[in-house]
């Protein structure tokens, strides 16, 4: 009975006041993250599964933010609910960064995945864990703790066709045929796990690696989105840098060719996402035909956004730019409120709402907000004011041809995006009157907001555990 209670107390969390309560011996819910890889904000109308299961019965985000745009700093901060300076995981390659880091740090003990199985939870990741995963030092066949189930590329990651999966520690090649797409392969495991989990709720990390880079589609998505371009916004191709930074005043505008490019790529992160649509149509369906979809919560989100041709960048990601740290955040389940939410959001909040739902214990390290209070439509007065966005240029990454994105540190607030660069260069945006971030406003501001938002930027640089808390909404 007690046990029946403390599930049901979980439910109750999300459950607006006027709705019945959940009758008493429901197990507590099931959770599904859902993490693409690279995919920019404002994309979800082009996927049909995404579009009519998440965001129609669920609730957007408008302003969801990373920790870092990159890829594996980002997702150590998702495990670990931690910024940057905090877990340690500075890039996406050893020895600042990747998988490598993270596992000689011995991060990987306490992760989203410990948490909720040591709260009863059966835990499983699917797809993509960390960049360089699993590394010269462990072997292919290494499990992390936390995870039940495990099924992680090993080899050609990013190929889709012809790789490697640790599958619970043996590892098995796939080839070239329809049935091997890594997405397709990662939804008849989802739906294997979904339907075997039994009596116990279940936490379900599936992390596809559509749209990245090269962005191969499934073999029947190959002909889609024929005449799709790239979106033109204000920012594509931006006519005037002479305000910006170095690494923005080197870039020479595109030239036609470099459209028709960004165009064609474009065209391929769709058909690659198009995978990553079914992959949701089939948790979905899998989840209504084992009766468990009106007991789970899907999120769906991705690790970092995407430039395509906005502010002269043919492609990329690691600035501080709103196309590269803005991304999609949706949310269905029980007692889930349909339609927007404007508060700002971070991926560190992800891992203390799932723990939050699923009755586990957040450790004292975490950095991150629970969301539970906005989706469930009951802000508390006291929400974060701005996101920290931290970046640091890999030792052993540089460009003859052109001048690589200095180590920065940003500040994303209600209004403003501020940021300050190694090189003692500094951006600042004002984003109710500038929403693509076309004038620097850096160099003519008011002293007084100047170092209002450097004393913030500041603390939040510094904080750790709890104190993030008090920081991120300090005015």
């Amino acid at each position: 009975m007690l046990k029946a209670l403390c599930r049901l107390a979980c439910l109750l969390l999300l459950l607006p006041a006027a709705e019945p309560t959940i009758a008493e011996g429901d197990s507590r819910p099931n959770i599904v993250l859902v993490l693409a890889d690279d995919l920019e904000a404002g994309t979800l109308p082009n996927f049909p599964n995404i579009t009519q299961h998440l965001v129609g019965p669920g609730a957007s985000f408008e302003r969801f933010f990373v920790t870092n745009s990159w890829c594996c700093p980002s997702r150590a901060s998702i495990l670990r609910s931690q910024h940057v300076h905090s877990h340690g995981v500075l890039t996406n390659t050893a020895p600042e960064g990747g998988f490598q880091r993270f596992h000689e740090q011995g991060l990987e003990r306490s992760t989203i995945g410990t948490w909720m199985r040591q709260a009863g939870y059966r835990t499983a990741l699917m797809g993509k864990f960390l960049n360089h995963y699993p590394g010269k030092a462990t072997p292919e066949t290494y499990v992390p703790p936390g995870w039940d189930d495990w099924a992680v590329p090993v080899r050609a990651l990013y190929e889709e066709y012809g790789y490697a999966l640790n599958e619970n520690g043996t590892v098995l090649d796939y080839g070239w045929e329809e049935q091997d797409y890594l997405s397709d392969v990662l939804a008849r495991k989802a739906r294997d796990f979904i339907t075997g989990s039994g009596d116990k709720p279940f936490f379900l990390y599936l992390a596809p690696v559509g749209p990245h880079n090269p962005a191969n589609p499934a073999y029947r998505h190959e002909e889609a989105f024929e005449s799709a371009t790239a979106p033109r916004t204000p920012s594509f191709n931006q006519a005037d840098v002479s305000a910006e930074p170095l690494w923005l005043r080197s870039r020479p505008p595109l030239t036609p060719a470099d459209e028709a490019e960004i165009d064609e790529r474009h065209r391929s992160r769709l058909r690659a996402m198009l995978g990553v649509d079914d992959l949701v149509g089939a948790v979905v369906r899998a989840l209504e035909e084992s009766g468990e979809l009106d007991d789970t919560y899907i999120f769906f989100t991705s690790d970092n956004g995407f430039h395509l041709g906005t502010h002269r960048l043919k492609q990329g990601k690691t600035t501080p730019y709103e196309e590269a740290i803005r991304v999609p955040l949706v949310v269905r389940g029980p007692g889930v409120k349909a339609g927007t939410i404007p508060q700002l959001g971070a991926t560190i909040d992800l891992a203390p709402t799932f723990a939050e739902l699923g009755g586990a214990t957040v450790p004292a390290f975490a950095e991150g907000r629970s969301l539970v209070p906005l989706l469930r439509g009951r802000p508390p007065s006291q929400w974060r004011r701005h996101v920290l966005v931290e970046f640091t240029r890999p030792a052993n990454r540089t460009s003859a041809r052109q001048t690589p994105v200095p180590a920065y540190r940003a500040l994303r607030t209600e209004r403003h995006a501020y940021v300050e660069y190694e090189t003692g260069e500094r951006q600042l945006y004002d984003l109710h009157t500038d929403p693509y971030q076309l004038r620097n406003l850096a160099a003519g501001a008011d002293p007084g907001l100047l170092r209002g938002l450097a004393a913030r930027l500041a603390g939040m640089a510094a904080c750790a555990g709890a104190g993030c808390r008090q920081a991120d909404r300090r005015e």
